[in-house]
């Protein structure tokens, strides 16, 4: 499906972005992605597959981050081609935009990053959906400045995803408002279910969260007509190697999804 379709689709139809944080190895991939499409299938919803092939904003130098662009988007291909799913990841410098288009449908805009010029206007020049995350630190109405930075280098393929703001400090809380700000632009808006619970650096060199409240998260955004919904699911949370403490349960995933369907 070329962007153009799929983004329409996306605005049409509800939709559900979910993976692991992170590529830890192909087999664990090709499990989520084959099990998470059944449950979707199953649900009548539209499914975007995400994994990050390199986690380059870690707490700590000695975190794991990934396989590298290399191996990670041949991963990401198999995903592609074996289950006919569009894919998502995080995008971390502006060279990698036209490299991640070959395989990559949508570019994802970590929220730390969502002001970087460079950044947007290469993601915007690939053609591709650009989903950006709305910065801890932004108001929902200041995504105009990004939506304006990709609209404005001649793409219109814009997504916005919540995920919650700055509460002090190590905290997070989520302001509905936001979403409810954010989808006067007219784009389609994303609530990050699962990042949304997480406290930064919580763990001392690793970031914690609670993923009890993912369920609660994505019920009250489905409450303010909230576009597609952003979910990070491992099969074992505990043994993850990235985000494990705010990943849902794959065995406890399709509850989620009903509750919201």
């Amino acid at each position: 499906m070329n962007s153009d379709k799929l983004y329409n689709k996306l605005k049409n139809d509800k939709f559900i972005i979910a993976g692991p944080c992170v590529i830890e190895n192909e087999d664990m991939v090709m499990n989520l992605a084959e099990n998470i499409t059944k449950m979707t299938q199953k649900l009548n919803l539209t499914y975007i597959f995400k994994a990050s092939f390199d986690k380059a904003n870690r707490t700590s130098l000695d975190s794991f981050r990934g396989p590298g662009i290399d191996k990670g988007l041949k991963i990401l291909q198999k995903v592609k081609d074996e289950f006919n799913l569009p894919i998502t990841t995080d995008i971390h410098e502006s060279y990698q935009a036209d490299i991640l288009s070959e395989v990559v449908d949508i570019l994802q805009i970590p929220a730390f990053l969502c002001r970087q010029t460079d950044l947007l206007i290469s993601c915007a020049k690939t053609d591709k959906i650009i989903n950006i995350k709305k910065a801890q630190f932004l108001d929902g109405k200041d995504m105009i400045h990004p939506i304006n930075k990709v609209k404005n280098s001649g793409n219109n393929k814009i997504m916005l995803t919540e995920r919650g703001s700055m509460f002090g400090i190590g905290n997070l809380v989520v302001d509905f408002r936001q979403i409810i700000d954010m989808k006067e632009f007219g784009y389609p808006v994303i609530m990050d279910v699962t990042h949304s619970t997480q406290k930064p650096s919580a763990l001392g060199n690793t970031s914690g969260g609670d993923r009890k409240y993912a369920p609660f998260m994505a019920k009250l955004a489905s409450a303010v007509g909230v576009d597609g919904y952003f979910f990070e699911v491992h099969q074992n949370p505990q043994l993850a190697l990235s985000d494990g403490p705010n990943m849902i349960y794959l065995d406890k995933f399709e509850n989620i999804l009903k509750s919201i369907c």
